[in-house]
This record gives C-alpha cells, structure tokens and sequence, in this order.
C-alpha cells in the first residue's frame, strides 16, 4: 500500500514486489507487459493437469489517485486505512496468500491475474481484456473487487456519454444578451437524472447510477460561454436497454451526444456449481449467511463472462475506496484467504455432486450474459 500505484514507475515497483512474493514461495510466475505496465500472470495446483477444473484469480494492482498520506497505511483497531485498502490490495494479497496454500493441492488448476489497468481510463483496451482476448481455458473466475464478503453476481454496465451543449455568446457584461452554455449544461444534467430510465429498479439494484464526471466550457473571461461538454458515467441495470437510454437523453433540448462508450452487465447464475462451492467456502469462514449481491460498479469479471467463463466479484470487508479514509477490516482478509482456500478444497466434491456441466451454460442476452 506504500507503492502509488496510480504512478506507472511505483506499478512497475508494486509488480515487482508481487513477482518476488511469489517467487520466493515456489510459485510459478511470470511478467508480461501492457501499454507497457506490468501484468503479472501465475499458477499453482493441478497446473500440469489442464483437464482438471481451471478457477482464475484475478485482482488489480493499480488505485485512483490520492495525497500523498494516504500512502502511509495506519492501523486503527481492525481497520488497515489507506489507499487501496479495500480496493484492492488488501484482497490481493488475501488471494496471493490463497494461491500459496492450495499451491500443493492437485484437483483444481488455479491461474492468478495480478493486472495494472483496472482503474484507467483507458476503457477500450485493458490488459485483461488481451488476456482474455488469446484464450483462456478457465470453468470460474473471482475478481477480489469489495463485497463485504458477499458473492457479486450481477454488476450494473456502464455507459460513458460525452455530451456537448451550445448555447449563444454575448460579451460578459451583459450576460442577459447570451444563453450560457455552461449553466444550460447543467440543466440538462439534472434532466439525465430524471428521465424514464432513471426510476428503473430490479430485484439487486434499487436504482441506475449517474454521475457528472467532467465539465468543460468557456474559453474566455469576459464572454458568455457558448459551448460546453459534459462527461456522464451512467451505470445501467441489467435488462436495460443501452440505445432506449440513448434515445431518452438525445431527446433533451441543444443536447448533443459526441461520444458513447459502453461496457455490458455483469451476470452469472446464483446456481452455477461453482458459484454454490464459494458460498460453501465462505459459510465456512464467516457468521450467517453470505447473500448473492449485485454490485453498482463495473469491473473486468465482464471481460470474463463475454469469453463464457462464469466471473464474480468477491472480497473482503470494509469500506470507503475510491473515497479520503479508506479502509478494509483485517480479520476479514483471514476469513476471505480461507473462504478462498476452503472454496478450492471443496470444488471437485460440488462438481461431483452437480455434474460437470450443470449450470455453467451462458446464453447472450440483450444488455449482458446470464
């Protein structure tokens, strides 16, 4: 947590920390590189056996950015408070702990992705997304995103709009003459955030989330701005439909949409054998039961579950990421690195007892997988 991994030479530093971990612990690792950040790429158990179930590891070294104290991690009673607390080094290192003790088991063959680009902006060509892109020959995968110990089965998609507003310049000192396109802008925001698709809920997500990103406009003191662009990151439900969206958005006055990018739902059935098997293992390690949740941001499980590899989110207790104090409990990163382990130890039983094709079958649907 130390490494500012927002910074390319201190992801290079962290990566190299990673590696050397492994390494020293007989773990079969090697570095592979991105846009020319490291990706960090292991494997352990039943690796000589690829007819044995294939469950991926996977977690993201990079963070948001932050001041600088907020890379000198303190410890307040269980809570480990820092940046990248909770998202995610602190699940990283659960699961780099995770992969070294069920290294000598031979019944499941574990592949860990440790990747440097979850948090870039840079969403049209991630180092997961390579991975993925010249196949992988995996049953599951786990990305260690915050959960609180919960089973993310769905995930919202994302819709990044760049949206460009005009209004009419006048000089600054009679504002009256012009229409000002910064505050039109606004406006219009606020109207996104009222339309049809906004009041949609399902049975994991009370509601879509909108956020004014960026604001940009104006390009002198003494005039009335007469253009300005707007980035909103919409994160949509599943079920919902991305040119519906569009369509309500497009209909808003001197609005117009210049750029579109979007990344589809996250959905995997709460009844596929190995989603059952983690909840087994988390059982094992917690109180009360672990609930199927859906999650209200997007993460790279989607780019498993568009290559048919059943993806979820899970990770440790905690709170606060993206956010000035964040924090992850660290009693919860023992009960999340023997969840993981216990979820190993008791798969080739569950896909025994459920068949080795029951549940694993996903269908495209508009908006996602399911």
């Amino acid at each position: 947590m130390t490494y500012d991994t927002s910074k390319p030479d201190q992801l290079q530093a962290a990566s190299a920390f990673v590696k050397g971990w492994l390494e020293s612990r007989d773990v079969a690792v090697a570095e592979r590189e991105h846009n020319g950040l490291p990706v960090i790429v292991a494997s352990a158990g039943a690796d000589a056996h690829p007819d044995k179930p294939t469950v991926i590891f996977h977690g993201h070294l990079d963070v948001v950015p932050a001041f600088e104290h907020q890379f000198a991690p303190r410890i307040e009673g269980d809570r480990l408070i820092g940046r990248g607390a909770y998202d995610m080094k602190g699940a990283l290192a659960a699961m780099m702990g995770a992969l070294q003790d069920s290294s000598a088991q031979d019944a499941v063959r574990l592949l860990f992705y440790c990747v440097p680009d979850e948090e870039s902006e840079d969403i049209e060509d991630r180092s997961t997304d390579r991975l993925v892109a010249e196949g992988i020959a995996a049953d599951f995968a786990i990305t260690g995103e915050p959960t609180d110990l919960h089973i993310g089965v769905q995930a919202k998609g994302v819709l990044a709009v760049r949206a460009e507003v005009t209004g009419t310049a006048a000089h600054g000192s009679t504002p009256w003459l012009g229409d000002n396109a910064i505050l039109k802008a606004h406006d219009a925001f606020r109207r996104i955030e009222t339309l049809p698709f906004s009041r949609m809920s399902s049975d994991l997500f009370d509601r879509p989330s909108i956020n004014l990103a960026r604001i940009e406009g104006g390009d002198a003191f003494n005039k009335v701005p007469d253009r300005c662009w707007m980035d909103v990151d919409i994160r949509f439900l599943p079920g919902q439909d991305i040119g519906e969206i569009l369509a309500e958005i497009r209909q808003i006055q001197d609005l117009e949409i210049v750029k579109s990018f979007t990344r589809a739902p996250a959905i995997v059935s709460r009844t596929n054998p190995f989603v059952l098997a983690l909840r087994d293992g988390i059982s094992r390690s917690i109180e009360g039961e672990p609930l199927s949740v859906g999650r209200d941001g997007a993460s790279d499980a989607i780019s498993f579950l568009e290559a048919g590899i059943p993806a979820v989110e899970f990770g440790p207790v905690g709170g606060g990421h993206h956010g000035p104090a964040e924090w992850v409990s660290i009693a919860s990163l023992g009960r999340y690195r023997q969840a993981l382990g216990d979820f190993v130890h008791q798969l080739p039983s569950w896909l025994e007892r459920m068949g080795p094709d029951e549940g694993l079958t996903l269908r495209a649907v508009d908006g996602g997988l399911a």
